[in-house]
């Protein structure tokens, strides 16, 4: 348990020196999370470190249109839209009335409005209308919502997205209960794993993220074929 305890304890050093050197955190970052938990929307947004990988995606792929599957209080949103050149937009897809709501206040608080576009309600059905009135195609497809719903967002992102683009799932190694999947959220992780694992459109890998838990971002590359 003590050994368990100190790596435990060196991850978190790593983290916060990581964060430190290159995602130190601004006002808008800190009012953002603030506000966040101020309006009781759930404390799971990605980590500081996680979020500037995100921004240095969209940025190496010179992205200038990316759509986001889950809002929560536009924290990513944010460093998204830090990432876009002037004339560039972000889409972010949010369920909750009331988190997107807050995630406005935060973006705009950014002075990022003009490129921020807050969408509500299922995202299936959203995608459905971005697809349906030939909205994409975007440069970077970022997944972090409903695991549950993660192999059907995979296939609208495919449909969404170039040779080039990038495909990024959030929360894909889940503690480890993708190993053995158990529940429904699991099983469809996995899912979603798997199918990018095989797809030969795809060139792509799972990286482990180290924060209070082992969890895991997926990136795929769009390379068409």
């Amino acid at each position: 348990m003590a050994e368990t305890e100190n790596t435990g304890a060196l991850l978190a050093r790593i983290d916060d020196y990581i964060e430190h050197l290159f995602a130190p955190q601004d006002e808008a970052l800190e009012a953002a999370v603030r506000e966040s938990r101020q309006a009781g929307l759930p404390e799971i947004q990605v980590s500081p470190n996680e979020a500037k990988l995100l921004q240095l995606f969209a940025e190496m792929v010179g992205a200038r249109r990316v759509l986001e599957i889950g809002t929560l209080g536009g924290y990513s949103a944010i460093h998204f839209g830090r990432a876009l050149p002037e004339g560039g937009e972000l889409i972010s897809l949010e369920i909750d009335e009331r988190h997107a709501e807050v995630a406005r206040e935060n973006v705009e608080r950014a002075g990022l409005s003009d490129k921020v576009e807050i969408r509500v309600g299922d995202a299936r059905e959203l995608l459905a209308e971005i697809a349906e009135n030939d909205e994409g195609p975007f440069e970077v497809v970022f997944i972090d919502a409903d695991k549950g719903g993660y192999p059907e967002y995979l296939e609208w992102s495919l449909r969404l997205t170039r040779p080039g683009s990038l495909i990024l799932g959030d929360n894909t190694i889940r503690g480890g209960t993708v190993l053995d999947p158990e529940d429904e959220s699991a099983r469809a992780t996995n899912e979603f794993n798997e199918r990018i694992a095989r797809d030969s459109r795809l060139s792509a890998i799972l990286l482990p993220i180290l924060r209070e838990r082992i969890d895991g971002l997926t990136i795929a590359l769009v390379r068409g074929g």
